[in-house]
């Protein structure tokens, strides 16, 4: 049977765009480059890369924001708490300040598990994490640092459940954070008040304070809703 060149050119399209993002280690929630610059990349047409776009986002491999551009949603694969690219379906449908409320939810119980469970070496690294995060010389540093630093906590929870659902949450928080944010300064300020907030959180993790670790990390959270969405 003969295959129209178009069908051909789409299908190969299809599979260079599917080999980009697994050889440049994207993950779920990450948004890919602009289309002239993955034009450029795949040496194709815009019309040829739009189709390729339009057959992964119909597969789940992707997803696209009017204004914010295309994101990785991660294959179809179960994952145990459903699919990466129904993670994404939610994150399109969900405001900022849901998600803070989602986070609000779970990760205070997170951290207060981590007080209760944390090993030395735990302790160690979530300090080590907050240390790294006050020291970030630019905000996009600090965000990353900022994040390694709540992912050590959930670590320091030991339980593998706790963890899979931070991750699954964190993945969400990228995908609607993105662009969503805007900074008037170049790094935080000397008294960036996450800094104090995750000194309080730390100190009771280290205290093997279950509470004040869960209320440390309730008002964190809050506090960043407050200052970056006005409302919690």
């Amino acid at each position: 049977m003969l295959t129209r060149p178009e069908s051909s050119e789409r299908e190969n399209a299809i599979a260079a765009m599917r080999a980009f993002i697994e050889s440049s280690a994207y993950g779920p929630g990450d948004r890919l480059p602009a289309e002239r610059e993955l034009i450029g990349h795949l040496q194709i047409s815009r019309t040829t890369l739009r189709k390729a776009l339009d057959a992964l986002e119909r597969e789940g491999v992707i997803w696209r924001h009017v204004g914010k551009g295309t994101f990785v949603s991660g294959h179809s694969q179960d994952n145990g708490l459903g699919t990466i690219g129904s993670l994404a379906g939610i994150a399109q449908q969900l405001t900022p300040v849901r998600m803070m409320r989602a986070r609000l939810c779970i990760e205070p119980a997170i951290a207060g598990e981590a007080a209760v469970n944390a090993s030395k070496e735990a302790v160690t690294r979530v300090k080590l994490a907050m240390d790294r995060a006050r020291r970030a010389q630019s905000w996009a540093d600090y965000e990353t640092q900022d994040d390694l630093f709540h992912r050590s906590v959930a670590e320091a929870s030991d339980n593998i459940l706790l963890i899979s659902l931070f991750e699954q949450l964190n993945r969400v928080r990228r995908a609607v954070a993105v662009s969503t944010v805007i900074r008037n300064t170049d790094r935080p300020p000397e008294g960036h008040s996450s800094f104090l907030e995750h000194e309080r959180i730390v100190a009771a993790i280290t205290d093997r304070d279950s509470k004040a670790a869960y209320d440390a990390m309730r008002r964190h959270i809050g506090s960043v809703s407050a200052r970056l969405f006005g409302e919690v």
